[in-house]
């Protein structure tokens, strides 16, 4: 019976240890030049309970930068448009699940093992920071267009065009293309937001593959 415990223990033990060396070791480990110069780029971060996301603020760099969108059907240059909010994720639990009422067993199963990835991209009017939901990080222009090429880079392509995916979207204002990169719940969407502000020059903890652990290595390292 002891030794049965003592297992069950290891199992808890080794999750747990690897979620808290994952908050708090920071991501680079050591800080580097990467945030020198005036942050005057604004990056937020939007999160629910199993998600985040990414909105960048819809100006003419980064309709240009993404303007590749456009011709497939995505309006990036919809007027009514203050906001880009970018995410990457599990091709089935992304696609099929827009709502917890919607949750079904199959998508579910191929988030927890191994799926296929798709980027979602979607538009919004303003967006408050004071919002609870909502983080706001500054970065430098240097950090800002290493993370617009980062992004750029998250999706795949096809003769260097993104693929949009036929007949997927939440509603009238947002779209999914493929994606580069496999999805699994440890390495899934919050492991990609923390990639992204890294490349921007934001420091995060190791592995955080739950929003409350990205915030919280935030809250430790910036």
């Amino acid at each position: 019976m002891t030794k049965i415990f003592r297992r069950l223990l290891l199992l808890v033990a080794i999750p747990l240890l690897a979620v808290i060396l994952g908050t708090l070791v920071p991501r680079p480990l050591f800080s580097t030049s990467a945030n020198e110069g005036p942050a005057t780029r604004e990056v937020l971060v939007l999160s629910n309970p199993i998600h985040t996301d990414l909105a960048l603020r819809l100006d003419d760099d980064l309709r240009r930068e993404l303007g590749d969108l456009g011709p497939l059907g995505f309006e990036i240059d919809h007027p009514g448009a203050a906001y880009l909010i970018i995410g990457w994720g599990g091709r089935a639990f992304y696609i099929e699940t827009p709502t917890w009422g919607e949750l079904k067993p199959v998508p579910l199963f191929k988030a927890l093992t191994i799926d296929s990835s798709v980027m979602h991209v979607d538009l919004a009017g303003e967006i408050s920071p004071a919002d609870p939901t909502v983080r706001r990080l500054l970065v430098t222009d240097d950090g800002y267009r290493r993370l617009i090429a980062a992004i750029r880079d998250s999706f795949a392509r096809k003769d260097g065009q993104p693929q949009r995916v036929a007949d997927a979207a939440y509603g009238e204002y947002d779209a999914f293309f493929e994606a580069n990169g496999g999805f699994n719940a440890l390495l899934g969407c919050n492991t990609w937001t923390g990639a992204m502000l890294r490349t921007a020059g934001i420091r995060t903890g190791w592995w955080t593959p739950l929003p409350p652990l990205l915030a919280w290595s935030l809250d430790l390292h910036q």
